[in-house]
């Protein structure tokens, strides 16, 4: 961790993930001050039908879900801010709708997060962290 697990209701080349691995790597590392090597995208493309949003009356809606797992201590509106680029990166790279784009978080101690190429586990996340 942290990581970003993405869920399409459509399908993509390994290229098309790339990109997508990409602009979240660089999104995230941008706006929550860490380097990016920290980083990990899971790209999901689940085909048409895989994803969808319920709704109380009428059929569900093709949808897709972000999954975020990060260090706890963000304020709300750093994670406001990359819920939403993340949602615009989905929309613009695969024309989706991002009214029905969902982001959820999760928050970890940085001691949840192990890092083989940092030797060992992660710390607590203190504030700007790129070098």
């Amino acid at each position: 961790m942290p990581s970003i697990q993405i869920d399409l209701p459509l399908d993509a080349s390994a290229a098309t993930k790339q990109e997508l691995a990409l602009r979240a790597g660089r999104i995230y590392a941008d706006l929550m001050k860490v380097n990016a090597d920290l980083l990990t995208v899971s790209v999901h493309a689940l085909g048409a039908g895989g994803v969808w949003r319920c709704h109380e009356d009428g059929a569900p809606t093709p949808s897709a879900l972000i999954m975020c797992d990060i260090r706890s201590g963000r304020p709300r509106e750093t994670r406001a801010a990359l819920a939403q680029s993340l949602i615009d990166a989905c929309a613009d790279l695969f024309h989706l709708d991002s009214l029905w784009i969902k982001v959820e978080f999760t928050q970890h101690a940085g001691d949840e997060m192990y890092h083989p190429h940092l030797g060992g586990f992660n710390k607590d996340w203190t504030g700007d962290e790129r070098t």
